[in-house]
């Protein structure tokens, strides 16, 4: 598994602890729920906005997005 395949699987699993679709979770991006999904799978990567947007979007850290202890 690489690095973005990994991130991927962290973001699926944040958001579906916070209860929330792909499609909603691509809302808060201001994109389609096609395109969120390539972040889960890995397919395309996320810029620092997005993390960030995301992080605050699942109540995580960059730390626990990246699995870095």
């Amino acid at each position: 598994m690489n690095t973005a395949q990994r991130i991927g699987k962290n973001l699926k699993e944040a958001r579906k602890y916070c209860g929330l679709t792909q499609s909603e979770a691509a809302a808060k991006l201001n994109m389609v729920q096609q395109q969120y999904s390539r972040f889960e799978t890995g397919k395309f990567e996320l810029n620092y906005d997005q993390i960030l947007t995301l992080c605050a979007l699942y109540n995580i850290t960059p730390n626990e997005l990246f699995d870095i202890d």
